[in-house]
């Protein structure tokens, strides 16, 4: 096979999250290829990525979430990385030329679990109580529940965001409980959110797997981990986000479930919201997963024509 005298490089970002998904990656590989499983025949290579770097404001305030991912698509680009491994949620509506996401791995829990020594859930917390999160989704659909509290901006990964919470800097916060499952640390949430209480992000919980479109010999290596029930999931509510013309500066939230033991009936929830909470707008679709694509790109429409064009270009124009 070509390019079996070199490695498989895979691209990674440097967080103790972003690494454990590179390397399930990895040892999903080797149980799929016996060969790539002797040492040196995967490697996995850190790429710093801007929103690394930058962790105090918003994401919507310095480019949004691409910049989780735009380091990592020159890396494939420029062939310093031959897979680009993703978590799904952090992924743009488009990708750039040449480039394409083949593989989607078993997608974890996507709900979001609560952390806070002070209540069990949103409802029980203080009036007045404050609640950090760099979520613009999470933030509407808090402020939505309980417009009395107080939302601050608060980035960083997993670790940094638990110190913060650990130090009193804010009375609660959110995360990802795919995030934490895949550190091992679930245990230590205070609880999990229903997707009723709170709506997941799309994709979210859904390792993504990028390469060039060319590359043939990265995208038969990697189609063997391909998780098709996870990947239509995906797909689904990527297609409502692309009607939507989603970024991170639109409170969206969207999940796509089966409802039968044969996986082949949906419901798919969206969600669109101010960021405020002030306002939010829902559509739910339901039906076979032959029509997944078409459903879910009507609820995006739907939802669009609701908020109306003036809210888009509100929202596109604070930035």
């Amino acid at each position: 096979m070509a390019h079996a005298h070199r490695p498989l490089r895979l691209g990674t970002r440097g967080s103790k999250l972003a690494l454990a998904q590179a390397y399930e990656t990895k040892a999903k590989l080797e149980a799929a290829h016996p060969e790539l499983a002797a040492e040196g025949r995967i490697e996995v290579v850190e790429v710093k990525t801007t929103g690394d770097i930058e962790q105090k404001r918003r994401l919507a305030e310095i480019g949004g979430k691409g910049l989780f991912t735009k380091e990592l698509e020159d890396a494939l680009h420029d062939g310093r990385v031959d897979v680009a491994v993703h978590s799904m949620k952090d992924v743009p509506t488009w990708l750039p030329e040449g480039l394409e996401i083949t593989t989607i791995l078993p997608r974890e829990d996507p709900r979001d679990a609560w952390f806070c020594d002070k209540a069990a859930s949103i409802a029980e917390l203080p009036k007045g109580a404050t609640v950090g999160t760099s979520s613009l989704r999470r933030q509407a659909q808090v402020m939505a529940l309980r417009p009395d509290l107080s939302v601050v901006n608060f980035r960083g990964n997993l670790q940094t965001r638990l110190q913060k919470l650990r130090e009193g800097q804010v009375d609660a916060t959110m995360l990802a409980l795919a995030g934490l499952r895949r550190m091992g640390i679930a245990e230590d949430a205070t609880a999990v959110l229903s997707t009723d209480e709170l709506l997941p992000a799309v994709a979210q919980g859904a390792i993504g797997l990028e390469i060039r479109a060319d590359d043939d010999w990265a995208r038969t290596l990697i189609s063997a981990i391909d998780h098709a029930p996870s990947r239509l999931r995906v797909v689904t509510e990527r297609a409502c986000l692309e009607e939507l013309e989603g970024s991170c500066r639109t409170p969206i939230g969207v999940l796509c479930d089966y409802t039968d033991d044969a996986q082949q009936q949906i419901r798919l929830r969206a969600l669109l919201a101010e960021p405020d909470g002030s306002k939010a707008w829902r559509a739910e679709r339901a039906g076979p997963v032959s029509e997944a694509d078409a459903l879910a790109r009507d609820a995006g429409r739907e939802l669009r024509a609701t908020a109306g064009e003036e809210f888009f270009q509100r929202h596109a124009d604070l930035f």
